[in-house]
């Protein structure tokens, strides 16, 4: 078993933050809201984005508290733990909002060379 590095787990959040990002631009709000695939696929993803920054150092995470880590982690926990009881219009604003600025930071996050 090999052990994953930042880098990897930081290229894990913003691959999916890209396909969130490619979810949201297809689609309009009231399409979104109405279609459960749009659904599970981002809920899918941003169970990637809170599993992957888990498993980050804390000294990656110490080191940018410019990212909300606690925050995305709860939405992670909140999908995992209350699937049913979800506002699909708050995680709208999520993926048209926040994912794309969560996208920014990581990508800059990596371009300040963390260690392969």
């Amino acid at each position: 078993m090999s052990i994953r590095r930042d880098s990897s787990f930081l290229n894990d959040i913003l691959d999916a933050a890209r396909k969130i990002e490619s979810i949201v631009t297809a689609t309009s709000a009231d399409s979104f809201l109405a279609d459960e695939v749009s659904h599970a696929a981002l809920l899918h993803h941003l169970t990637v984005i809170g599993e992957a920054i888990n498993r980050l150092s804390p000294e990656v995470r110490d080191q940018h508290p410019e990212v909300p880590w606690r925050q995305i982690v709860s939405v992670r926990n909140r999908i995992v733990h209350a699937c049913f009881d979800l506002d699909w219009k708050i995680l709208w604003v999520t993926a048209t909002e926040d994912v794309p600025a969560l996208r920014v930071r990581i990508a800059a996050i990596l371009q300040s060379a963390v260690p392969e």
